[in-house]
């Protein structure tokens, strides 16, 4: 395989059969969002068409539906003309992925509980263990951590709640942590 690069990649890439599994799901949920959208948005009587609160829903679900049954019918194509690979073995390394979201939703469900400075740190400490990092480069995982959560709070005064653990720590400290950390 060769190193260099150019721009045929980006002219006519390469054909993924699962592209089309990707194709049929992201139109279905274009689909769905069409069905729901009378019943999520509104149009207020006697307001200007370019002023109504259902204007920009309804463009952006209009885009995925006509961009969506184009890259559909483009994939169907494609995978008639080329054939090709196993697309099983493709979207199961898409579910693979999925784990990271599971991650994230007990990070984000962690951090109410345990405070963000805590959170963060043992979370980045976790994902780099499950990334393989061992030794001084493990050590990294939560200073970075301290240090995203030193960057939010202290430096850009980014707001976020402090956890129900704080509240075991006397008044100072907590009001402390709660503000800086």
């Amino acid at each position: 395989m060769s190193d260099t690069h150019d721009l045929s990649e980006l002219i006519k890439p390469p054909h993924h059969r699962a592209e089309v599994v990707f194709a049929i799901t992201s139109f279905l949920v274009a689909v769905v969002l069409a069905t729901q959208w009378s019943t999520q948005t509104t149009w207020v009587a006697g307001q200007p068409w370019s002023r109504q609160p259902g204007l920009w829903p309804l463009v952006a679900i209009t885009g995925m539906l006509v961009f969506g049954a184009g890259e559909l019918v483009a994939c169907i194509l494609r995978n008639l003309r080329r054939g090709g690979g196993d697309a099983l073995a493709e979207v199961l390394h898409w579910v693979a992925a999925t784990e990271y979201l599971l991650w994230y939703m007990a990070y984000v469900l962690a951090t109410p509980w345990i405070g963000y400075l805590p959170a963060t740190v043992v979370f980045a400490t976790l994902l780099a263990l499950r990334l393989g990092y061992r030794g001084a480069l493990l050590l990294w995982a939560p200073v970075s951590g301290a240090l995203i959560v030193l960057l939010f709070k202290g430096l850009l005064k980014v707001r976020i709640p402090g956890g129900a653990l704080y509240e075991l720590f006397p008044r100072a400290i907590r009001n402390f942590l709660v503000l800086y950390l």
